[in-house]
């Protein structure tokens, strides 16, 4: 016998529902929220210059260049050649013109395999070739006080050693090169060189030149010396001399990032309560602005950081993560640094190698936030540094201030509709589909005042 099921009777409410209730209230609402607002310690660091007429000029004492930049190469498959025109970074092919024979020259040099630990040249060998650095890491070791073995250096990519023998001078290496990873190394015989030079009149001359040229009188930073007398009785003849300038200083124009915010009428005539749709729009915008200016101030390849650090002033790690060590490294070579700059990963990997030496870096407050510190320098996180495909990043030290011939911030202010220091949001009208248009601009750079004020660790491992 089937029985019928009775539908259920709902029970019977004696008060009002929280959902109908809803439509007669008021919600209580957050300003609209934005994940990509960072920190910005760079922005909030650098100590500021105005700029009257968009442009600074960085005065510095002229400096001799002595070609010990870095080398570009190319390659193809396993094969690597060296850039013929980056011959020029050696210290004699300085300002060599003819593009042929520095062709004919890099097509001389021989290319050669290196495992982890092998010794590209040994302390007392015969120096006889010149050695470029096409990719890998090797250790620049000299023997030390008490017979033991000091890295001196770590060279990388590009680097080069052994151009000496380009003159043709006798000499034995007073250093031992040892390969740190597999490393790919072209090799020029100065025999192959001289023959070269034998068949190039061209070549021959300039190097003629060079060598007869006398070598002008610099201090330890490469600047033209001044010629000063100490330590004399009586009345000595006292030197005469002069402070000489660079002839071309480089100047830094401001740069500018720009967007235009497009808000419609009805929006902004009727949705303003409680909040004020245009205000928040521009806000927001605002907000992404900065983010782009610190980011163009770090990666720009005119003037931001990372592009703009000296090749005396760019270090490798001595064994691929970020140690003390490294550090160490980073602050010796310049006093009074303000801070560093890091990707939040490569703290990350800079704390798991202090973790297993048994170092613990105090935390110290900062601008209402705890940050981390290595030798007192606080350690700033600054997502703009970017990590390559290769799980390596860079480190940056940066001293500040006009006064400390530092690095500074670079804008404009009191300039017409703005909102910020050195931003402006200027009204462009309304279309025909009633959309209401702003000009929001920031303008803005950054100048290396000496080259010692700005430092990169570079290739940081941060897998590891």
């Amino acid at each position: 016998m089937s029985t019928v099921e009775t539908p259920l009777v709902e029970a019977t409410r004696t008060s009002l529902t929280t959902g109908a209730a809803r439509n007669l209230a008021t919600t209580t609402k957050s300003r609209p929220q934005m994940r990509n607002i960072t920190t910005r310690w760079l922005l909030r660091m650098l100590p500021w210059v105005d700029l009257a007429g968009g442009t600074y000029r960085v005065n510095r004492r002229l400096t001799y260049a002595v070609g010990d930049g870095r080398l570009s190469f190319v390659s193809e498959g396993t094969t690597v050649r060296v850039v013929p025109a980056e011959l020029r970074e050696l210290p004699l092919l300085r300002d060599f013109a003819d593009e042929q024979v520095l062709t004919a020259l890099a097509n001389r040099f021989e290319q050669r395999e290196y495992a982890a630990g092998d010794v590209i040249v040994g302390s007392g060998q015969p120096r006889t070739e010149v050695f470029l650095l096409a990719h890998g890491r090797a250790n620049k070791i000299t023997l030390g006080p008490y017979g033991d073995d000091q890295v001196t250096a770590v060279l990388a990519d590009g680097d080069h050693f052994g151009s000496e023998a380009l003159a043709g001078t006798e000499g034995t290496w007073g250093f031992t090169v040892r390969a740190g990873t597999p490393c790919t190394v072209l090799v020029l015989a100065g025999q192959s060189f001289q023959q070269l030079n034998g068949r190039s009149d061209t070549l021959r001359e300039h190097l003629r030149q060079t060598l007869s040229r006398p070598v002008p009188a610099r201090n330890r930073a490469g600047e033209a010396a001044v010629e000063l007398s100490s330590g004399h009785a009586g009345e000595a003849e006292l030197p005469a001399t002069f402070v000489d300038y660079e002839l071309a200083p480089r100047e830094y124009e401001l740069s500018v990032a720009q967007t235009v915010l497009r808000v419609h009428s009805r929006v902004a005539d009727l949705y303003n309560d409680p909040m004020n749709q245009t205000e928040e729009q521009l806000r927001l915008t605002i907000e992404a602005l900065r983010e782009r200016q610190e980011h163009e101030m770090v990666n720009n390849r005119s003037f931001g950081l990372l592009h703009n650090a000296d090749l005396s002033q760019r270090i490798f790690t001595r064994s691929g993560p970020p140690t003390p060590d490294d550090l160490d490294e980073l602050l010796s070579r310049r006093r009074k640094s303000r801070f560093f700059l890091a990707h939040p990963r490569t703290i990350a990997a800079f704390r798991r190698e202090c973790t297993k030496r048994g170092i613990y870096p105090a935390n110290v407050p900062l601008e209402g936030s705890a940050v981390q510190t290595w030798r007192g320098v606080p350690i700033l996180p600054c997502d703009k540094i970017p990590i390559t495909e290769g799980n390596s990043s860079s480190i940056i030290v940066v001293r500040t201030g006009v006064e400390d011939q530092g690095v500074i911030g670079l804008h404009t202010v009191d300039i017409d509709d703005e909102v910020r220091p050195s931003m402006n949001v200027r009204f462009m009208g309304i279309d025909d589909h009633a959309v209401l248009s702003y000009l929001v601009s920031v303008y803005f750079s950054v100048a290396v005042l000496v080259p010692d004020a700005l430092g990169v660790l570079e290739n940081v491992e941060i897998g590891r």
